[in-house]
């Protein structure tokens, strides 16, 4: 069956110790242990194993049942059948894969109070936010973003910021001046009053009135310096134009002309906060971090290579300005949701005992934006809280592209070796001068530096692939380096969620189309990872390596037996057949656990049957749709290209999000696929009941009994887009020209597809 989740049921008991079977903790001498490693209990773990036993045994009976009763070749039942067989062979293999993904967890709990004893000890921390335009990434989001890392709680010295703006544009670097200043008042306050979180945006939208827990002049006046910071921001990005102030003279703008453009425009780095100066000080006289704004150069006949060379470039020249050990990146929708975010990351790379061959430290992706019970099943927490921790039980959880901590060692090439030891205090500024600085960094973000060198081959992100972070930690990992997944109770960065159907299906294609790149390249878990890292961790990378493979069976079997069942073919076994039962224990038994999962991970029934609807959307649309893309790629037909993910909706789609209902309003191809599907079922469902009623009656309609319940399904989960073809009036509708497509391609599909002489 098509909608099978194929989770086996989780071996995880609890978040802290209770249920644990035991807990490890790193650390030996004198020092301390900084984290502690703990594992599900022995039963919850031999309780799994018995469950993917039983569930292996149904899909083998399966696979049994297929081989024993092909029909005779002279019948035209038999090619169904074939094919049909084919998907159940492919999601059984495939089921086979995720067993990795479910059979090993590890959570990890840190102890950053003993950090304290170690304040001086503390290494330089380099944080990089990238933007690429601020039409679609807003510059009053990427601000907030960067004012809640630099009010973490840690030694503002000891902390840079580092802002990549691709598109080279002024409106950015004018709303990160004003960011500057407003820092000087927001860190103390953060600080004062331990605010979280630390976006001045999130912060203040929560209440309409001052908390108790703090000064409720202040924070009045926190919020109107907001407003007019924001306000000023907005008027400079709508107009495009910074105001003629003297402070604006002073930082650097006057290095815009009229011939910059996004595509072609010179290195322009402004150091707007310089912590290591003793004037840039907040309100309260203490010191600020280092604030870094960088335009690396682009030139039209050059390769840019999108986020992977804005991250490269933030290496080097972060390099001159502060080598701190640590590079955290962060994406500019994602803010700081925790002040101990770094902490936290710090108690593995520092602990003396485990800590030496951890390469990152990877925190879950979180979205502030989703409401309750999401149409687009938007709640990740089964993958967070399930999946990644058993990632990091094989020893290498996968690298994200944001919200990770990254030793710059690892991250720069270097092979993980038992002699290798990490000087966390090492001097990180290569000189006091601020204008040297800057003409040392320009010419390590020229668009032609990285000629005839291995940046982007061995050295920093890699390029080559729409999926540069993933392949990025793998290649980290088969050096010799361990990666760490953490995900605390309060999480340490949120983000948007896309919310509309056309952004949700676009993201996937481009994250699908990366993966199954890297599937079939010599980087490849399986070639690349050989004798370099564990066969569970190969085999985890290639469940979300083969999305794409998983396109074909499923809109195979989403449209070729209801078409069966609407001309009076069967082809499953009758219900009072002894191979019933392995069909239906397959079908329950992947259900009901998913079902239970997704309610122990915090989700809604409501949210786990949206969850189901949006995993065959992905699988008929962007998968299908990356399979086809990767396959004119290899083939040379076209080149990969990367797409960003709009921030911003209108008001009016962000109202019926929050009412539950799906945004389509314009003409795709994903949406013709959908409805195309939702509109055979539901003819196939009608006609093909009425059929059986009307010729067998209901004791003939044994043999077609499971596809009758797979056609109802079908047509269950795809209400809403019954409800975006024939009922809602709204802008966010189904247009006619899909309708249109869609009711034609309805009526040749079954006279297509299946004859009426089968």
């Amino acid at each position: 069956m098509p909608s099978i989740a194929w989770f086996p049921f989780s071996a995880r008991a609890g978040k802290g110790e209770e249920g644990m079977a035991g807990s490890s903790v790193s650390g030996g001498g004198g020092s301390p242990p900084l984290f502690a490693t703990e594992k599900p209990a022995r039963m919850a773990a031999y309780a799994y194993q018995l469950f993917a036993s039983t569930v292996f045994a149904g899909v083998l009976l399966v696979w049994l049942y297929r081989a024993t009763h092909v029909p005779p070749s002279s019948s035209a039942r038999r090619w169904a059948w074939l094919g049909l067989s084919a998907a159940e062979l492919w999601f059984g293999f495939y089921w086979v894969l995720t067993l990795s993904v479910r059979w090993s967890p590890v959570y990890r709990r840190t102890f950053p109070d003993r950090l304290s004893r170690r304040e001086e000890q503390l290494p330089g921390v380099d944080i990089f936010v990238c933007t690429a335009d601020p039409t679609v990434e807003p510059p009053k989001l990427v601000i907030s973003t960067v004012l809640s890392v630099m009010a973490y709680d840690y030694p503002p010295e000891k902390l840079n910021i580092y802002l990549s703006d691709d598109a080279g544009s002024i409106v950015t670097l004018y709303a990160l001046y004003e960011a500057s200043e407003f820092a000087k008042h927001w860190i103390p306050f953060c600080k004062k009053y331990k605010v979280e979180p630390r976006s001045p945006a999130a912060y203040l939208a929560k209440a309409a009135t001052p908390p108790d827990t703090c000064d409720a002049k202040e924070w009045l006046t926190l919020k109107e310096m907001h407003k007019d910071l924001t306000g000023r921001v907005d008027s400079v990005a709508n107009s495009g134009k910074i105001p003629e102030v003297p402070e604006c003279n002073l930082r650097g703008f006057s290095q815009w002309n009229g011939n910059i453009t996004p595509s072609d425009h010179p290195s322009i780095i402004q150091i707007l906060i310089d912590g290591n100066k003793r004037k840039s000080i907040d309100t309260d006289g203490n010191a600020l971090p280092t604030l870094v704004y960088m335009a690396r150069e682009k030139k039209p006949h050059e390769h840019h290579h999108f986020k992977a060379g804005s991250l490269n470039a933030l290496i080097r020249v972060s390099s001159v300005i502060s080598n701190s050990p640590i590079i955290m990146n962060v994406d500019c929708d994602m803010y700081s949701n925790s002040s101990g975010s770094i902490r936290d990351a710090l108690c593995f790379f520092l602990d003396e005992e485990q800590g030496q061959d951890i390469g990152f430290v990877q925190y879950p992706q979180n979205f502030e934006n989703v409401v309750h019970d999401d149409i687009y099943g938007n709640p990740i927490n089964t993958v967070n809280e399930l999946d990644h921790p058993c990632l990091d039980g094989w020893g290498g959880m996968c690298y994200y592209g944001t919200g990770c901590f990254h030793r710059r060692e690892a991250l720069c090439g270097r092979i993980c070796s038992q002699d290798y030891k990490e000087d966390w205090t090492r001097v990180v500024r290569k000189t006091e001068d601020v204008d040297e600085l800057g003409g040392m960094a320009k010419s390590l973000a020229s668009c032609t530096y990285e000629h005839n060198t291995l940046w982007g081959i061995e050295k920093g992100v890699r390029y080559g692939c729409p999926l540069e972070d993933v392949i990025t930690g793998l290649q980290i990992q088969c050096r010799g380096w361990r990666s760490v997944y953490y995900n605390p109770a309060r999480k340490g960065f949120l983000g948007m969620a896309p919310t509309s159907l056309g952004q949700i299906l676009v993201q996937h294609k481009r994250w699908t189309e990366g993966f199954l790149q890297i599937s079939l390249s010599k980087f490849s878990p399986f070639l690349l990872g050989h004798r370099k890292i564990r066969l569970g961790l190969q085999m985890g990378y290639s469940v979300c390596g083969f999305w794409a493979l998983n396109s074909f069976p499923t809109l195979y079997y989403v449209t070729i037996p209801s078409l069966c069942f609407l001309n009076g073919i069967s082809l499953f076994p009758e219900i009072s057949s002894p191979w019933f039962p392995p069909f239906a224990y397959v079908v329950m038994a992947a259900y009901s656990c998913s079902l239970v999962e997704s309610l122990r991970c915090g989700d809604s029934a409501v949210e786990w049957w949206n969850a189901q609807r949006m995993w065959l959307f992905r699988r008929i649309t962007s998968y299908l749709l990356a399979a086809i893309d990767t396959s004119r790629i290899m083939l040379g037909i076209s080149e990969s290209g990367f797409a960003l993910t709009a921030k911003v909706s209108d008001l009016q789609a962000l109202e019926r999000y929050k009412k539950g209902m799906m945004e389509f309003g314009s003409f795709s191809a994903m949406f013709a696929i959908i409805a195309t599907i939702a509109l055979l079922n539901l003819a196939c469902m009608v006609y093909g009941t009425a059929r059986v009623l009307l010729h067998e009656g209901t004791k003939g309609s044994g043999a077609l009994f499971m596809q009758a319940v797979l056609c109802v399904l079908i047509v269950a989960i795809n209400f809403p887009v019954y409800e975006a073809l024939f009922l809602r009036k709204d802008s966010g509708r189904l247009p006619a020209s899909v309708a249109l497509l869609v009711f034609s391609l309805c009526i040749v599909l079954p006279l297509c597809i299946l004859p009426t002489n089968m």
